[in-house]
């Protein structure tokens, strides 16, 4: 079986209101955590991979010099595809030739809106012009698969803005599109200011408005709705997070990553101090055996995330049981309630289901 890489740089130049994923605004460690995140790396004999995902944080804020370093360490695997996260406000013309130059075949911009006064409530660093000239850049490189990262219930975000975005995105003609919805996180800002009353989040009904217009004018476009919030041209879907969804094996290297190989996750410290010193006594924070019940129950509900659904034949072959002997109960009440049907082949979420596809996976954890 082919597992896939996820590579961790926590930094970032500023962080956004929004973001609860580990990162840090102090580069001066980022030497040292490149030369730990290269030794991490080079105890992963695999050679081939489905794919390598470079996340964040903000993998483009390394300065130059550290980016060819990792990336001409990541060339010893072979990857089909090969992501890398991008904030348009920390890419140019150089950075993104080392990109191409060292086999990166797949950008990822996080843009969220086209909207600048939106940008600036999120706190990002970046304009939407800076996004447009580092997208025409890394058109005229050579890039041809490119993700773009958008978001909706933007406090102060009405539908025409989300209209407007999701316009303006497909006349580019990336070939992904990621449509995610504001969840307000613990540990954010975001999250302050709406426990002190100060945060202006959108009902469920524009929620649920901006969700549905999203779905049938990308459908119209030409983009496949193959999950949740993720849409894409035939043939370019993400492999990388393919693998989570079907719940397969994946390494992950830098702070705050994890592992799953051979039934164990494995988790780094997330802290850069800790993840360094635990790379050089190559030990892990932590390593948990996930037991036949616990993989099944993540079997389902990532795979409902697709819209294809479950497959109720890859199930019986990878835990040798009957989908419906095991989760009978539990499908014939969602059933009866429409939020997801059984043809035959598949187990998938239905419109209704998409709806309230968090209540849908509740039912298997």
């Amino acid at each position: 079986m082919e597992r896939v890489l996820y590579v961790h740089v926590p930094y970032c130049k500023r962080k956004c209101l929004y973001c609860d994923f580990y990162s840090i605004t102090d580069f001066t460690s980022q030497d040292i955590y490149i030369d730990a995140l290269l030794k991490e790396i080079d105890r992963i004999e695999e050679i081939k991979l489905k794919s390598i995902f470079i996340g964040g944080g903000t993998p483009t804020v390394l300065s130059n010099f550290n980016l060819e370093r990792l990336l001409k360490r990541l060339s010893k695997f072979s990857a089909a595809e090969f992501t890398i996260e991008a904030n348009p406000g920390t890419v140019d013309i150089e950075k993104l030739l080392i990109l191409k130059d060292n086999g990166v075949n797949r950008l990822s911009f996080g843009l969220q809106t086209v909207q600048d006064r939106l940008l600036e409530r999120l706190g990002r660093i970046h304009s939407f012009e800076e996004f447009l000239k580092n997208f025409e850049l890394a058109r005229k490189i050579g890039f041809n698969n490119i993700n773009v990262d958008l978001m909706f219930d933007i406090p102060g975000q009405t539908l025409e803005d989300w209209k407007e975005t999701l316009k303006r995105i497909t006349d580019l003609r990336p070939e992904h599109i990621s449509c995610y919805s504001l969840i307000i996180e613990e540990g954010t800002q975001f999250y302050d200011l709406f426990e002190k009353g100060q945060l202006d989040i959108a009902d469920e009904d524009i929620d649920r408005s901006m969700y549905h217009f999203a779905i049938d004018f990308l459908k119209e476009k030409g983009y496949e709705h193959y999950e949740i919030s993720n849409f894409s041209y035939l043939g370019f879907e993400c492999i990388h997070n393919l693998t989570y969804w079907n719940e397969e094996e994946y390494y992950g290297v830098g702070a705050a990553a994890h592992s799953f190989i051979d039934h164990y996750r494995y988790s780094n410290a997330a802290d850069i101090k800790r993840y360094i010193q635990d790379v050089e006594k190559n030990i892990y924070e932590d390593k948990t055996f996930i037991s036949t019940e616990e993989e099944m129950s993540e079997f389902m509900f990532l795979g409902l995330r697709k819209i294809q659904g479950v497959s109720k034949k890859v199930f019986t072959q990878r835990f040798n049981k009957d989908i419906i002997n095991v989760y009978g109960n539990v499908l014939e009440e969602l059933i009866k309630k429409e939020l997801v049907i059984d043809d035959g082949k598949y187990i998938k979420l239905t419109t209704k289901g998409l709806d309230v596809a968090n209540y849908v996976f509740e039912k298997f954890i």
